[in-house]
């Protein structure tokens, strides 16, 4: 139903109610209902249809006024996104992509090869990040009422296709279970866990749990890679990246390292209201 439609609907029910009314009293009631009877029943009748009629079209009404606004929302925040990863791939990737081709140049030069080795091996890790970053800004999902748990399993199952990997899944949370904000800052902590496994685990399987608990919830990623080794500082920004998401909503972060071990776990406690 259209809101045109909504609005004549609102006109004639009310007309065409009392014209009936009328026409009834008139023709079949009238030796019955005295006048007086009959003008307050005329006015009884329109307030009962009036209310049941109209309580019913402008709760369509209000439907339509939210799914509107829920469209502009969307459109809103896709025109956003696409204004972010104009603004990324105008400015830091073409930055990143020309102070590369600088690296490159001055590769000959540099006595210290290692410091160039591993200066290019960042710059290139901050390269691909970027431009992965771009692109999930540019996709757009296929269904307009895709949940956060879809995308977070259409997300493994992209990883498993690009990277040959298998990630076991045993994820329970709910979108219920999370805040907007919290979703975003999972999401983005499982995605760099999976990426660094990707990188340095040198491992073609990863294991992805999420349970919900009396207290929170639990959020653990495990591979059995190579690891590292916890005391020294490493060269990555992963690390510091999924400390700091953690930090900011206060979340337990717990990372194990050793020989053909790496887990990530959060844990959120559920605040006492």
């Amino acid at each position: 139903m259209t809101y045109k439609q909504i609005k004549w609907l609102i006109l004639l029910i009310p007309t065409i109610s009392v014209g009936l009314w009328e026409y009834i009293r008139h023709t079949v009631l009238l030796p019955y209902i005295s006048m007086n009877a009959g003008n307050w029943m005329s006015a009884f009748i329109v307030f009962l249809v009036t209310l049941y009629f109209l309580n019913i079209l402008f709760g369509r009404l209000e439907r339509m006024q939210q799914e509107l606004q829920k469209e502009r929302a969307k459109k809103a925040v896709l025109e956003e996104r696409g204004k972010i990863a104009k603004e990324l791939h105008d400015g830091i990737a073409q930055s990143l992509f020309f102070l590369s081709v600088q690296v490159n140049k001055l590769g000959n030069e540099v006595k210290d090869s290692e410091k160039y080795n591993k200066l290019k091996k960042t710059l290139q890790h901050i390269h691909e990040d970027t431009r992965s970053a771009i692109q999930n800004l540019r996709c757009v999902p296929a269904e307009s009422d895709i949940t956060w748990t879809k995308s977070l399993n259409t997300f493994f199952d992209e990883m498993e296709s690009q990277h040959d990997l298998t990630i076991h899944r045993d994820w329970q949370l709910t979108d219920e279970d999370l805040t907007s904000k919290e979703k975003v800052e999972l999401f983005a902590c499982v995605r760099e866990a999976i990426i660094n496994v990707i990188k340095h685990a040198g491992t073609y399987e990863v294991w992805v749990e999420a349970q919900p608990k009396a207290t929170g919830w639990t959020c653990t990623v495990l591979d059995k890679g190579t690891g590292f080794d916890q005391n020294q500082n490493t060269d990555g920004y992963g690390l510091k990246i999924i400390q700091d998401r953690a930090s900011s909503l206060d979340w337990k972060l717990n990372i194990v390292s050793q020989a053909e071990l790496l887990l990530f776990q959060l844990k959120r406690r559920r605040r006492h209201e």
